[in-house]
């Protein structure tokens, strides 16, 4: 993985930044920046991490994150290896912790506005007919400069303020601990059980790489992740459980091996516990809100 460093975003003097993403993959470096960040995925799959919240991503993808919450978006592996011809599409949207001052958000007009970039600390999922609209939004602001893109913006994050389709994203006692220096550790990390959680991740390995003992490197992860390495690999599986329930026929048996599990009772009591339902029922209940009936 590459080393993860702080970009300069924002050039001075402007008020915020807009870019076009299109490239094999997304950004491999998990990181996090001082930053406010509004990100879609036009074209794409994969794994995103955000905080201590780890969940599969596709088109349509939008999440809203604050000043130093760490986040990736990691796409499938198929997307690394260029004889595939993958591409992927995003639209990102930076802006300052202290955008149009803070002094201008103190005020009874933006209480909305400065209220829903608080919660932004957690990360905000934007869904529904809200995600169609920003998107819509995000893709007119690309053409647009001056006073008007201005205004654009704060047309687009007024509609995200007390929308039915947002949902925050790490649990409320999220903290991000990390230092500057560790990212690149924790990236290593990340790297490592994104190439392997479909078979064997060894506990021993994972902290060898952070140049930590075992017992050191478990007691640094759940500090930094607030979860155990284990929770949290079985979280990544079950992402990927959930993908493959939404896109594939394969059978449970199959997909449980897919994912790393080696033993079909196992899958399906952990995919339980985290998704309050069996794997089938999750796969029946997808279908049918995707595919309603006339």
């Amino acid at each position: 993985m590459k080393n993860p460093v702080q970009k300069s975003r924002i050039p001075e003097g402007k008020a915020f930044v807009i870019k076009e993403l299109i490239a094999p993959y997304f950004d491999v470096n998990w990181h996090f920046h001082s930053e406010y960040q509004l990100f879609v995925v036009l074209k794409g799959k994969g794994t995103r991490f955000i905080g201590d919240h780890t969940k599969s991503f596709r088109e349509g993808d939008m999440v809203l994150t604050g000043p130093n919450l760490p986040h990736l978006w990691k796409n499938d592996k198929a997307y690394h290896e260029p004889e595939n011809k993958l591409e992927t599409h995003g639209v990102v949207i930076y802006f300052p912790d202290n955008f149009l001052n803070e002094s201008v958000f103190q005020l009874d007009e933006f209480e909305g506005i400065s209220r829903m970039l608080k919660l932004s600390e957690r990360g905000i999922e934007v869904t529904g007919e809200t995600n169609i609209q920003v998107k819509r939004m995000m893709l007119e602001l690309l053409h647009l400069k001056g006073t008007k893109s201005i205004l654009h913006l704060l047309k687009l994050l007024d509609l995200l303020v007390d929308s039915k389709d947002c949902k925050l994203i790490a649990d409320a006692g999220y903290i991000n601990t990390n230092k500057e220096s560790e990212k690149d550790r924790m990236g290593q990390v990340y790297e490592y059980v994104m190439q392997n959680f479909q078979s064997k991740v060894s506990l021993e390995e994972a902290a060898q790489l952070s140049n930590l003992s075992v017992s050191a490197f478990s007691r640094y992860f759940k500090s930094r992740v607030n979860k155990s390495f284990s929770d949290f690999l079985t979280e990544v599986r079950i992402a990927h459980a959930c993908k493959l329930l939404h896109e594939s026929d394969l059978n449970i048996s199959e997909i449980s091996y897919e994912c790393g599990f080696f033993t079909l009772s196992n899958f399906n009591k952990l995919f339980r516990e985290r998704m309050k339902k069996t794997p089938m029922e999750y796969r029946r209940e997808f279908k049918s809100s995707f595919y309603p009936r006339n």
